[in-house]
């Protein structure tokens, strides 16, 4: 009875430890007041004013160049983490194994090091910084979690389907499309919203590919605001505009995985 009580109350603790500061921002994002923490009454004014055309256009700006990055790297980073975990599954029992440890390797990669090669490596070829550079970038250290979304859905399969579509005729690649990517599908949505959550997230490797031409992102919009003294106030709805639309689209793939199993 002692021990359940105390693995709930530790799990309480946690669990407040890690939402209430989120709740904190959902909260104050429904007041005008530009210091946190500070309630002047209960308003929509701060919502309004992020879609207002002329009002915070660099912080719209930022929002849009993110999720246009975020989009375009986490489709990317899907289709290329799909094949090579396609192709690390049909390796050799060793040379799987070696694979598997490099594509774990950026994953466990601090930023920095991670940042600064692909900096160097991008001046080395001569390539322009900003949009290009920024999508490359996230393209390279998304794929490796895709990967690892994609292989246990590989373990899972019958590898017998795919064979048997070949014996009756099929193509190798309707047999993929048909066959293999039905069955990879569940992996695949899970890695693309991981990549491109840590894509919107992603700072390090942002800033120092960037580059000096006025393109922003949520996080480098953040930095030089707060490094001004403060954070503009818009940025606690966009918070919790972002949390709860996360949060919706977590609990709608969840309901749906559940209705397949049953």
């Amino acid at each position: 009875m002692i021990k359940r009580i105390l693995s709930r109350s530790y799990l309480g603790v946690l669990l407040i430890m890690l939402y209430a500061p989120i709740l904190i921002i959902i909260i104050f994002s429904f007041t005008e007041s530009k210091v946190l923490g500070n309630w002047t009454g209960f308003s929509f004014k701060l919502y309004t004013s992020i879609f207002k055309s002329g009002v915070h256009h660099s912080l719209s700006n930022a929002l849009w160049n993110t999720l246009i990055i975020g989009l375009i790297s986490a489709f990317a980073s899907m289709i290329l983490g799909t094949m090579a975990a396609i192709g690390i599954y049909n390796l050799r029992p060793r040379a799987r194994k070696t694979v598997q440890l490099l594509n774990t390797i950026p994953i466990l990669n601090p930023d920095i090091i991670t940042a600064i090669s692909l900096f160097l490596l991008f001046i080395s070829l001569g390539f322009s910084q900003g949009y290009t550079t920024v999508i490359l970038a996230h393209i390279t250290f998304c794929t490796p979690y895709v990967v690892l979304s994609v292989l246990p859905r590989l373990r899972r399969m019958n590898e017998n389907l795919y064979e048997a579509a070949l014996d009756l005729g099929a193509t190798p690649f309707y047999a993929l499309r048909k066959i293999m990517l039905p069955e990879l599908k569940p992996g695949m949505i899970s890695g693309f919203i991981l990549a491109f959550t840590l894509s919107i997230d992603d700072f390090v490797v942002t800033l120092f590919t960037i580059g000096n031409q006025g393109l922003e992102t949520l996080s480098t919009y953040i930095y030089a605001d707060a490094r001004k003294g403060g954070l503009t106030p818009e940025l606690r709805p966009l918070s919790a505009i972002i949390f709860i639309t996360v949060l919706v689209l977590l609990l709608f793939i969840n309901q749906r995985s559940v209705k397949k199993k049953r």
